[in-house]
């Protein structure tokens, strides 16, 4: 016959004692050893955004969800961990974003965040200057300093009273006008990194939207951009620009006036955009991809960008004005210009793939990205509430799920103790090893790409799943029971009630990860912490059932003390319920056949 494979239950505890001590160092090497803390318990800021319609749209639970879509990834792509967006009603978004210091990332994801492309017509000072006159020569810098791509601040994109243009300016047809009075300079150059699509198809520059009229550029506007001040009204359109308008934006990097034309290409046209080092070598740029349909409308505003003055210029010191207009295309959020780029492909830029090149540190070309990448709403959003989470009721929310945890912690040991005795030990031990293995893992996911973070939720996830690894010790130390019930000696005990146990415990844990699962995909906020919890939990019950709880009783069975049947065991004969009677009957010897 073939011989059974040999155990080793030692190698396998220090297999188990090897992961732990990989774990602690990964962790102290880490950023922090300690699990990032969710807003209940460490404190942070809680913002209700109202949706408001904007002008031709409604609100519907599409538009609510998109909305949180985008506020999420936006958060993401700024490098936030634990921050929950969800909705509430018919239409109210709650941001919540936990730790100190992070009002000013709040304030970002709550803008209305409208995202344009729109060609450049015509640029000014930023102030109005009466003694200032037209000029040919270009500015000293054709670049950005590093932070002309950084998202204007809360000052600059402030929507102040009446600072919005009324729709009686938009009545006649475009017409040229004067030249700027500025010398401005271009902010970054866009240049084409893909030869053109087959297929692809281009689009007046300033196309109107299916279903609406014609633009139209007035006196009055004209007027009014001659005048405009932007150091007093710094958001012309007061963060509600219609597509297919002119509009005047103020760009507050650059500190210029811009007068804009209808924007063809929206945030939604954009696929996707990266901060890379530039293909030079010197400083970053940003790589910006646009979808199927935003490829052509691309193609078609760059085309008509260049063509204005026939050359990689900026056009702006030339004295550029509609409808022809300047070599460069404004991205404009929530009505303020964040950069505009000056076209250095010859008949625009093909294929829906360019780069942003300029002055750009990694801080500004990550900014100008994530501008691109997330930065198209639905709807327009106010703050009704903000409710600041203090620390002190963080800290005591912490403590009071701390003291909870260890009361349940404490109850499951006092009970493996009396009623199992020495092998409660086992009990004992195993929790201990289970909670560091998780206390590790929460940790190093919250320091990682996860941005896994610690709540209230989360914590009670943990204590729910105390009992359920309590209960794979309850199942498998009564199979070992019945064995010894029987008769067998503890050794022997040990393996043949693994079989039964095992199918038991993977069953009732299989159930337990399928519910935390389900859970977690369907819910979303705080009860996504305690599925997290729970699922990972079963996960390390069945590690420490598999490579701690057996072995070590593995181990104990071959110790004479354990196998005594001494009543402080836990599976003495007589608490296993063996009767003197057949403890005085010689056990029935068992001959194997000895094969021919």
């Amino acid at each position: 016959m073939a011989q059974a494979t040999k155990q080793r239950p030692g190698r396998t505890l220090a297999g188990m004692a090897l992961l732990l001590v990989l774990l602690y160092v990964g962790l102290f090497l880490g950023p922090s050893p300690k699990p990032v803390l969710g807003l209940d318990l460490r404190g942070g800021t809680q913002v209700t955004l109202t949706a408001k319609p904007l002008v031709r749209h409604s609100i519907t639970k599409g538009a609510l969800d998109q909305a949180v879509n985008i506020i999420r990834d936006r958060v993401l792509g700024l490098g936030v961990g634990g921050a929950d967006i969800s909705t509430q009603g018919n239409n109210h978004i709650i941001v919540s974003v936990p730790g100190k210091g992070r009002d000013k990332i709040v304030n970002t994801v709550g803008q209305t965040a409208l995202l344009r492309f729109r060609q450049v017509l015509q640029v000014g000072p930023y102030s109005p200057q009466p003694t200032a006159t037209a000029t040919t020569s270009p500015s000293v810098s054709v670049a950005p300093t590093t932070t002309a791509t950084s998202k204007p601040t809360s000052k600059a994109t402030k929507k102040s009273k009446g600072d919005a243009i009324s729709s009686a300016l938009l009545a006649a047809k475009p017409s040229p006008s004067a030249s700027s009075s500025a010398t401005p300079s271009p902010t970054a150059t866009a240049t084409s990194t893909a030869s053109p699509s087959p297929g692809s198809t281009a689009s007046a520059g300033d196309e109107p939207l299916p279903g609406s009229e014609a633009p139209t550029l007035t006196d009055a506007l004209k007027s009014s951009f001659a005048n405009w001040d932007c150091a007093k009204h710094k958001n012309p359109t007061n963060g509600n620009d219609v597509p297919s308008d002119y509009i005047i934006a103020c760009d507050p990097q650059s500190q210029l006036v811009e007068l804009l034309g209808p924007a063809t290409v929206q945030g939604t046209d954009v696929k996707s955009a990266n901060a890379g080092l530039a293909t030079n070598g010197v400083g970053w740029q940003v790589n910006l991809s646009f979808t199927g349909s935003g490829s052509g409308k691309w193609l078609a505003i760059t085309k008509k960008a260049y063509d204005a003055t026939g050359s990689t210029d900026s056009g702006f010191a030339s004295g550029c004005a509609p409808p022809k207009g300047c070599n460069a295309v404004a991205i404009v959020l929530d009505g303020v210009v964040q950069s505009a780029p000056a076209i250095q492909s010859a008949g625009g830029i093909p294929g829906g793939l360019a780069q942003i090149t300029g002055n750009y540190d990694q801080t500004g070309a990550t900014n100008l990205a994530n501008v691109l990448k997330y930065g198209s709403l639905p709807l327009k959003f106010v703050k009704s509430d903000v409710t600041t989470v203090s620390a002190t009721l963080g800290s005591r929310q912490l403590r009071g799920g701390l003291i909870a945890g260890a009361i349940g912690l404490g109850l499951v040991i006092l009970f493996s103790l009396f009623y199992y005795r020495a092998l409660g030990i086992v009990t004992v031990g195993s929790l201990a090893v289970s909670g560091g293995i998780l206390y590790a893992v929460t940790s190093m996911l919250g320091h990682s790409s996860v941005g896994y973070t610690l709540s209230l939720p989360g914590i009670a996830g943990f204590i729910v799943a105390v009992g359920i690894t309590a209960d794979s010790f309850v199942v498998y130390f009564e199979r070992l029971r019945d064995e010894v019930r029987e008769g067998r000696r503890l050794r022997s005990a040990v393996d043949r009630a693994w079989p039964r146990a095992r199918r038991t415990i993977m069953s009732a844990d299989t159930v337990s990860l399928l519910a935390a699962i389900v859970l977690y995909v369907v819910s979303i906020g705080d009860v996504r912490g305690f599925a997290f919890t729970l699922g990972l939990s079963t996960l390390s019950d069945l590690v420490i059932v598999f490579f701690f709880t057996r072995p070590l009783l593995q181990v104990l069975g071959r110790r004479k003390a354990f196998d005594s049947g001494k009543a402080w065991t836990g599976i003495g004969k007589a608490r296993a319920g063996v009767t003197q009677e057949a403890e005085a009957e010689p056990p029935t010897r068992r001959v194997r056949r000895r094969e021919a």
